[in-house]
């Protein structure tokens, strides 16, 4: 079990680290207006994504089996459910990150660079939360 936790640790890491760098990629596009720069970051922002978007399924694939497999253990601990909440809220974001992609991709932006400076920094609170309940268990 110690390996599951391990690799789930490892893309969890990794999930947060393309969930902070793809809405800098945003910001960045919200500012520029040059065509080239233009394209390169459409391209950054969709395999970032894509490759975001596995470690997430990682993390959550061995992140639920670990529940499961200790269900009994952690069902009525309260820091549980809230962080399952986070994580629910953390999925949330990085589904709007494949939509703002997207929205990218087809030119539709609507959002200045300070719409995505401040969107950026919400995984920051939802890492901070979560690493908090799961080693604190304040409750």
């Amino acid at each position: 079990m110690l390996w599951i936790k391990a690799f789930h640790i490892i893309f969890v890491v990794t999930w947060f680290a393309g969930l902070f760098y793809l809405p800098r990629l945003f910001v960045n596009h919200a500012m520029t207006d040059d065509s080239n720069t233009i394209a390169t970051l459409k391209v950054m922002e969709r395999k970032l994504f894509r490759f975001t978007t596995g470690l997430a399924l990682f993390a959550i694939g061995l992140g639920s089996y670990l529940a499961i497999a200790y269900w009994d253990a952690y069902a009525h601990m309260k820091w549980l459910h809230v962080k399952l909440g986070l994580v629910a809220v953390l999925i949330a974001y990085h589904v709007s990150c494949g939509y703002y992609t997207k929205v990218f991709a087809e030119d539709r932006n609507t959002h200045g660079h300070k719409f995505y400076r401040i969107y950026n920094e919400v995984p920051v609170f939802l890492l901070f939360s979560i690493v908090i309940l799961a080693v604190v268990r304040p409750f």
